[in-house]
């Protein structure tokens, strides 16, 4: 079933698959909270997100750190609307060859967190904050970069080894729901 991923399964793979020295950016969102809450920070300067609450950042960010880096691992978090603004730099990270780049997003077909806000400030008003099914993976191959499609928490660990060991970057789309975006969504 579409969006019935186990958010925390997901990063407890990815915290287990990463290596400690990789570079990590991150969009603002909600599926930024595990990553924030739950890694493990081993060494300084791998983590690079906005403080502005700025979306579209970490696939240019990732591109930085990579070319900064070349012999790390660079690994973008991203939602489905911050990937959507900057995914056109795709073909940077293609034309640079950047190995073990891999973009995650984070896939609910909205824009979560300003929809989150808008159903509790103002019931019933929710507007303009739904996205079109894109599909991520396709877009990746478009631009000649490895794209991998996850609509299931087994098929995550296969997929995101796959992608660090693709020879050049990569884009692992993973299909959430928007009814649990994190770690703190109970909180009022």
């Amino acid at each position: 079933m579409e969006g019935a991923i186990d958010l925390e399964g997901i990063y407890y793979d990815i915290f287990n698959i990463l290596d400690d020295d990789a570079s990590i950016t991150c969009d603002a969102g909600d599926f930024g909270g595990w990553l924030v809450r739950y890694y493990k920070w081993n060494k300084p300067h791998t983590f690079f997100g906005p403080t502005s609450g700025a979306m579209g950042y970490a696939l240019p960010a990732s591109i930085s750190a990579k070319l900064a880096r070349p012999g790390s691992t660079a690994v973008a978090f991203a939602g489905d609307g911050g990937f959507a603004m900057t995914m056109s730099e795709l073909e940077t990270a293609v034309r640079y060859k950047l190995e073990r780049l891999v973009a995650i997003v984070f896939n609910n077909n909205c824009y979560g967190t300003i929809s989150r806000h808008q159903k509790r400030e103002f019931p019933g008003r929710n507007m303009v904050t739904s996205l079109g099914k894109i599909n991520f993976a396709d877009i990746a191959k478009a631009a000649g970069a490895r794209g991998y499609s996850v609509n299931s928490n087994e098929e995550f660990p296969v997929a995101f080894k796959s992608a660090l060991d693709a020879g050049g970057p990569a884009v692992i789309d993973i299909a959430v729901s928007d009814k649990h975006p994190g770690p703190w969504d109970d909180i009022k």
